[in-house]
């Protein structure tokens, strides 16, 4: 296993920090890897590298490797997702002129995702009125955590995503000159990029993931499954580089350093300030505000944030059901809740300095009440 060469694709984002630090810092030669970092642009190159086998692992939208194994949007290639990158990051913007006309119908400064809503709602049902073209509101990918909070968060306050509004996709690096120019109204997706867009001053964030889901999921490492089974050494050696990563990751006394990591043009590409910021658990909401913190907004290894819960699959599953992009069939559940391995997990992650969990699934809550174990339990039924 000494110098086994592993080529990873990763997005700029604040949340490839695990699999950079990993690289970077060690962690992955001390397990006998030698880790490549590729950086991509989109989520669809990363899921066609990895396809073709360019990539052997990628920073990956854990929807996605579920879609994949479900062959849903794309080439039925089966994936496994043995850790997961953190949990939370996410947060929604709108441009400053659609916030002004939230404004105008009651929206408060804060992140509260039921007065943000009640405010856009009140504004499409204007715009409707008047006649005017939908808002267009941009999310990373079809089958993405924001996707699925985007459309939960709309529907939760009242707006049909399919019929009131316009969803597009749009890369997360893309994002803030669209809004700059005009082609979209607003976007959820991970940090940095909210940040950016508030920075530049273009955009208000009105809400974040962590107030539509506490901690809720987001990227995985993802790997072919026909891969990975041929390579469990390996895999076992990188699910412990990334986890030990993570850790380092996690620890506040090494924000600077990532920070500084991370802004470099290799990875993120954006002012080390900003990210420093944003690993402290505060997020600036408008142009010249002062920050405001944000708990739990990211979580690198605390909480269970690199364990791959199989319930997020299978809620990530049920959204697909829900939004209609996959029909339900017999075992299609099964299979997505496949795509997660809390065994390799447990396997290579056993003896580091990390809070193993015992179960598989946890309770968990969403802002609108709604329960995540009825949610997956209506999909263990499919």
């Amino acid at each position: 296993m000494s110098g086994q060469r592993i080529v990873a694709g990763f997005i700029p984002l604040l949340d490839c920090a695990s699999v950079v630090v990993a690289a970077e810092c060690g962690f992955a030669a001390a397990e006998g890897i030698e880790l490549r970092l590729v950086r991509e642009s989109s989520w669809a190159n990363i899921r066609d590298r990895l396809i073709v086998g360019q990539f052997q692992a990628a920073h990956m939208l854990a929807p996605m490797a579920v879609a994949c194994s479900l062959g849903i949007g794309h080439l039925q290639v089966p994936m496994i997702a043995p850790v997961a990158l953190g949990l939370g990051g996410n947060a929604i913007t709108v441009s400053t002129a659609l916030h002004a006309a939230m404004q105008r119908h009651g929206a408060s400064p804060g992140l509260d995702p039921a007065a943000a809503g009640a405010a856009l709602r009140a504004v499409v049902r204007t715009r409707a009125a008047a006649g005017s073209p939908p808002l267009a509101l941009a999310m990373v990918y079809p089958f993405s955590a924001h996707n699925y909070e985007l459309r939960y968060w709309l529907a939760a306050s009242g707006i049909d995503p399919d019929q009131d509004v316009r969803l597009v996709v749009i890369p997360p690096p893309l994002l803030v000159d669209a809004m700059r120019e005009g082609q979209i109204d607003g976007f959820c997706v991970g940090e940095p990029w909210s940040s950016v867009a508030v920075a530049a001053g273009v955009g208000t964030i009105v809400t974040t993931a962590s107030h539509i889901w506490p901690l809720s999921p987001e990227k995985v490492l993802g790997l072919q499954a026909e891969w990975a089974e041929s390579h469990g050494p390996q895999v076992t050696a990188l699910v412990r580089a990334v986890v030990r990563a993570a850790l380092w990751c996690e620890d506040q006394g090494n924000h600077a350093d990532l920070a500084r990591l991370l802004a470099g043009p290799r990875y993120v590409g954006v002012p080390a300030e900003l990210l420093q910021l944003v690993l402290s658990g505060q997020l600036r909401l408008r142009y010249g505000a002062l920050p405001t913190a944000v708990p739990d907004f990211l979580a690198f290894a605390r909480g269970g944030a690199t364990f791959p819960w199989p319930g997020h699959a299978l809620w990530f599953y049920r959204q697909m059901l829900r939004w209609r992009q996959v029909e339900s069939s017999p075992g299609a559940a099964a299979s997505a809740q496949a795509t997660y391995r809390p065994d390799l997990y447990r396997r290579a992650a056993a003896g580091l300095p990390i809070e193993m969990p015992q179960a598989d699934f946890k309770q968990e809550s969403f802002f609108d009440g709604r329960d995540f174990a009825a949610a997956i339990g209506t999909v263990a039924g499919c």
